[in-house]
Formats: structure tokens, sequence, C-alpha cells
């Protein structure tokens, strides 16, 4: 039990100390990690599993699109993604078609490692200009 409460302690530091960007990066991850175990539970036939992390994969879709600013042209193409892929997960759900999943896992570690790459440019970025 002690080191349960520990890792606990520690995600939620790591959450608390983290950047925005880093913050990106974990939903991402997050998404990933749901859409897996919606994936596993649709294998085993457990439904309510798949369906418990179909939707918490399109809550963070959701925070995704929530959180888009409109001032910049590109969250338009941002926010048509983020649709498409919350309609996919909605049927997915719907019918429990892994393969559906399969598909918007591809999409979520495109972005996922876009968003590892934007950060490691202007990481790499705000090093030179010092």
């Amino acid at each position: 039990m002690a080191l349960n409460q520990a890792y606990s302690q520690y995600n939620n530091s790591k959450i608390l100390t983290a950047s925005p960007a880093e913050l990106t990066l974990m939903l991402y991850d997050g998404a990933i990690k749901f859409c897996n175990i919606a994936i596993m539970a649709i294998e085993k036939n457990d439904v309510m599993k798949a369906h418990t992390y179909i939707v918490k994969t399109e809550n963070i879709i959701e925070e995704f699109q929530a959180t888009l600013n409109h001032k910049y042209p590109v969250a338009k193409d941002f926010d048509n993604v983020y649709k498409y892929i919350y309609n996919r997960l909605i049927e997915a759900n719907v019918k429990k078609d892994k393969d559906i999943l399969e598909e918007v896992l591809v999409h979520l570690r495109t972005l996922r490692d876009t968003w590892k790459e934007v950060m490691k440019i202007t990481h790499n970025g705000a090093d030179v200009n010092k």
C-alpha cells in the first residue's frame, strides 16, 4: 500500500509541475493507453470495460477541442481532426468495433508523435535563442 501511495504522489507531482506542452503530451499518451485498454476489453468481450475506456478517450478528445486557441487558423484543422476521431470513437463504442479503435490509435499516435517533434523543435529553438 505504501508503494501505491508513493506512486500516486509521484504522478500527482509530475502533473502539477508539468508545462502545458508536457500536459498535452500526457493527454495524448493517456488517450492512447485508454484506447488500447478498450481494444483489449473488446477482445475479451468485456463490454462495460470497453465502454468505460472509450468514453475516457472521448473525454480527452473533448478536452483537446475545448482548449483549442481559435485565433490561429490551424485550430480549425485540429478541430476537424478531433471531431473525426470523436465520431469514430462513438461509432466504435456503439459497435464495439476493434478495427475502428485501431484506426483511432493510428491517428492518436500520429498526433502525439507530431506534438513530440514540436516540443523538441521549440525546446531546441529556445536553447539557440539564449
